[in-house]
């Protein structure tokens, strides 16, 4: 018998012309951040969302909007937009509006707001006021020198021997001023003071950057800091990437410089003629001296190490304008050849405050901490032990071992035999923590840890009734978040801390749809802008005969190679690697509706692609570079014992469909930007390619591809590589692979999964997904959650050595819990149309999801269940959006049309479409 339902609605009556719209603008951003100071960008792009006003509303819509920006706050609550005022402008977007005002000026605030009108032309309030500061707009602007210690690093050491310089610079102002902002630029971490007093709660300061050619520099309003008279700006630079071996230069100075610069303004948002009455900037009469903190390692792969404090060298008031700093030495002037632009990505911070599970005593002196959850970040321990000594403390990721990966922290006690560890420019990874060298048993009291990561916001909540499933997504997400620590996603935060484009394929869809991540992956997309040209380095950065380099950046080759990681150069890949750099801005554009990302890359692409061709012969990509240049999928169930970097034709053949479908979605970019040039030969390219591959690698009697693995399947299904002909068996093949040969499990690694997880999910067989995702043996995310996991590990093994335990490998999942089980997909670039599908899953496997999502226009709500054979859907789609309802005829729920509201829109194979508008629906 067939139920008809209805949506639970009702419509209020229209209002008058006269009446404010009940909408709202909210959630204004600049370039995708939250009032940002310091913005480089003569245009930027403004953007916002719609909130409603009124509950009982359909079909909202924005058709025009206005937007002020103002010199000063008081002119913009006049409504005078002396800046820019956009005047009324009929159009439905409300995102990356290009700022088109008068021309900015360095170092000014900005404030802006907007109204809108809605379908019945209706205005809106004005939305809360929003303001941004630029940066150093013009590069003459920039009068700072780079400056630091005159102590170097020595490679050759066992722990690095360079301690983190202290910097000051004393002057005297004739009057507080009414606007100071500092712009500092750093390589290697930093933190700032003024007279005394830290400016901001922002951690590891500058983001992750490609030191061979740049240096970004973070912004801070100092004006409250400041009095009339004497006062003092004090920067501490924290050793870190300085040292890194790719970025070594001849121009570079291997040590931490700070180059930075303020100007004093006699009031607040001062006109653009005005002149700073005082400036300061970052020179040679700058004073420097040597911290109590040290690096402990090198910056290597597997010697990250930790920090060292000696209290017996700490000077409180170093900071301060009471500090004598007579004994102090000059700062050592530098002139490195480095491009200096703005930080247009949130800061690192701390998160989540992690309390130890347990104490255990190990011996008089030794103790081990638990800290209850794998993490990477800060911890501040108190302890006790004998005044001029030294205590240790090991991290671990592996209960029965003391440390792994090398990472150690030290504190060395002064003559009252007391004091408190705390991490400032480096950061552990780990669960346990032995304590070593003290006098007394630490409680758990005395020892805190935060996660440390990149502040960007929430975006996705996802529950459901299978408790597996909530466990993985929780786990995928807390992973994630202990990975994106400056700027950019890496491989793990303990052995490598490396930005592999092979392992962005596993983050990338995961991080945009559960997190604000626009301002980030648009910074690691320039990161990939800088290092392009130059091959990876593999092996002992500082040595060049492992490395096999003529210079520690790398050989420039070809225009289009590219390094494996980014802006980090190191470590091994293959075309899935480079190809991030095709398959990042396309994902990005999709969840984000930016075109502006595929122009900028457009160039990064097609170099790219160049390079590719130049590795092909009778239209087979073939190996190129060194052992670890060409890999293909990695990581895959028992991959050690079968060879994970081999010639196989397992590696050829995957990487081929690989780089079709790398042509194929350049071909979308191309179209989407108008080269319609580069579209037809990249479109004509795959095409070729695919029955040649088809042709060299396919295997009729079991339709299968070369070794038969379920990587190769897969990616000659996502490259549309595989003839018409063949589809249905092929993908008949796959199905058989999962369900009986491997007996329901996963049988992939890093980017096949990728690839697995983004076909299954386009072709909404989220049947096959949970099915893998529900094994709780062997390989599985079940079976690291039965093994004790509380982090997703780099191989779907446990015990394998080396291996770490906070990973990026197998972070697909994230995605597929909203766009797949949740069903809230993409349909019209940047959200204005999305499909909302409820898998077809039987309720005894899962009987209901709850999910929101805050997509580019506003919070998409999807919650659905199946109970006594009944379909029941609780929907939220946002103003100014609409969205397709795709409902299976074997749900029996039929939803009467409504003129302007619901419609059907399509009924094929088994599933009928409507059409919904904005508002909140019951069915």
């Amino acid at each position: 018998m067939l139920r008809l339902c209805a949506a639970f609605f009702m419509f209020l009556p229209l209002w008058s012309h006269a009446a404010k719209a009940p909408l709202l603008p909210v959630n204004l951003e600049v370039e995708y951040l939250d009032q940002p100071v310091g913005l480089d960008n003569p245009t930027p792009r403004l953007s916002w969302t719609l909130q409603r006003t009124r509950e009982g509303l359909y079909g909202q819509k924005q058709t025009a909007y206005r937007v002020l920006v103002a010199s000063t706050l008081n002119k913009l609550n006049a409504n005078i937009g002396d800046i820019w005022d956009s005047e009324w402008k009929e159009s439905a977007q409300m995102t990356q509006i290009v700022f088109k005002g008068k021309p900015l000026q360095t170092d000014r605030r900005y404030y802006w707001k907007v109204a809108v009108k809605d379908e019945m032309q209706a205005v809106s309030d004005w939305s809360k006021t929003a303001y941004w500061h630029t940066g150093i707009l013009e590069p003459e602007n920039w009068k700072a020198t780079w400056i630091g210690s005159s102590v170097l690093f020595d490679p050759a050491q066992q722990d690095c021997n360079i301690p983190d310089p202290w910097l000051r610079k004393s002057f005297s102002l004739a009057m507080a001023p009414g606007q100071a902002v500092i712009y500092v630029a750093s390589v290697g971490f930093h933190e700032l003071y003024v007279n005394g007093k830290r400016v901001g709660t922002d951690v590891m300061a500058t983001a992750v950057t490609d030191h061979t050619k740049r240096a970004r520099y973070v912004s801070y309003d100092i004006t409250s800091y400041l009095n009339k008279g004497k006062n003092v700006i004090a920067i501490w630079l924290g050793t870190s990437w300085s040292v890194h071996g790719p970025y070594v230069t001849n121009d570079r100075p291997n040590t931490p410089i700070v180059a930075a610069q303020v100007d004093f303004y006699e009031q607040k948002d001062p006109p653009p003629a005005i002149r700073p009455f005082a400036s300061v900037h970052t020179d040679a009469t700058w004073k420097v001296k040597s911290s109590p903190s040290r690096l402990l390692g090198t910056w290597n792969s597997n010697r990250m190490g930790g920090e060292l404090w000696d209290a017996n060298l700490d000077e409180p008031q170093w900071n301060a304008v009471a500090c004598r700093d007579d004994d102090w030495l000059q700062a050592t002037s530098y002139q490195p050849r480095l491009r200096i632009s703005a930080q247009q990505v949130e800061q690192n911070r701390l998160f989540e405050e992690i309390r130890p599970v347990s104490v255990k005593k190990i011996s008089d002196s030794v103790y081990r901490v638990d800290m209850g959850i794998n993490f990477a970040g800060w911890i501040e321990a108190r302890l006790e032990g004998l005044p001029g000594h030294r205590a240790d403390l090991l991290f671990s990721e592996r209960e029965k071992m003391e440390m792994t990966f090398g990472l150690h922290s030290a504190y060395i006690f002064d003559k009252t035999g007391k004091g408190t560890f705390r991490n400032r420019f480096n950061y552990g990874s780990g669960r346990w923590i032995t304590i070593k060298g003290v006098t007394k048993e630490p409680k758990p009291g005395d020892i805190r840890g935060w996660q440390v990561r990149t502040a960007y916001k929430n975006a996705a909540t996802f529950s459901c009734s299978d408790s597996l499933q909530n466990w993985i997504y929780n786990t995928v997400r807390w992973t994630y978040q202990n990975l994106s620590l400056g700027g950019f996603i890496v491989d793990c935060p303990q052995r490598e801390r490396l930005g592999y484009g092979g392992d962005a394929h596993a983050t990338c869809e995961t991080g945009m749809l559960n997190y604000h991540l626009g301002a980030l992956y648009t910074k690691w997309m320039e990161d990939w802008r800088d290092v392009s040209g130059t091959e990876s380095i593999v092996g002992n950065m500082y040595d060049t005969a492992f490395a096999r380099k003529a210079v520690m950046s790398g050989r420039h080759l070809h225009p289009g190679i590219l390094p494996h990681t980014a802006p980090t150069y190191m470590g091994g890949g293959g075309p899935a690697w480079g190809g991030i750099v095709v398959t990042l801005p396309w994902y990005f554009y999709r969840k984000y509706g930016d075109e502006t990302i595929l122009r900028k890359n457009f160039s990064l692409i097609r170099n790219w692609i160049d390079f590719l061709d130049t590795q092909t012969r009778d239209g087979v990509l073939q190996r190129f570079g060194g052992r670890w240049d060409f890999l293909g999928d990695w990581l895959w169930p028992n991959a050690t014992a079968e060879g994970m970097n081999n010639d196989s034709p397992q590696n050829l053949c995957f990487n081929n469909f690989y780089r079709i479908y790398n042509l194929r979605i350049a071909a979308k970019i191309a179209n989407q930007i108008g080269e319609k040039e580069w579209a037809l030969k990249w479109e004509a390219q795959a095409a070729t390619y695919s029955d040649v591959i088809h042709k060299k690698f396919f295997h009729e009697a079991d339709t299968s591809y070369a070794d038969g693995s379920m990587g190769n399947l897969v990616a000659a299904l996502l490259a549309g590589a595989v003839p018409e002909a063949w589809e249905d068996k092929v993908w008949k093949r796959l199905e058989n692979e999962i369900l009986v040969r491997r007996k329901g499990h996963i049988h992939v690694g890093i980017t096949g999964g990728a690839l697995l997880f983004k076909l299954l999910r386009e072709h909404n067989r989220q049947d096959l997904l949970l099915e893998m995702a529900s094994k709780t043996d062997y390989p599985g995310w079940g079976y690291m959650k039965e093994n004790g996991a509380t982090t997703i590990w780099e191989m779907w093994e446990k015990d394998l050595p080396g291996h770490s335990l906070l990973h990026s490998s197998f972070l697909y999942p994230g995605a597929w819990y909203i766009d797949g089980l949740a069903g809230i997909k993409v349909d019209q670039p940047g959200y204005t149309r999305f499909v909302i599908q409820p898998p077809q899953i039987a309720a005894s496997k899962l009987s209901w999801v709850k999910a929101g999502f805050e997509s580019p226009v506003g919070l998409i709500r999807s919650n659905w269940s199946r109970k006594d054979g009944t379909l029941h859907i609780d929907l939220e789609i946002p103003p100014n959006s609409s969205a397709l309802l795709k409902i299976a005829d074997a749900d029996e729920l039929f939803i009467k049309e409504k003129k302007g509201v619901i419609r059907i829109a399509e009924k094929r194979n088994g599933i009928t479409v409507y059409e919904l508008q904005s508002g909140v629906y019951r069915f």
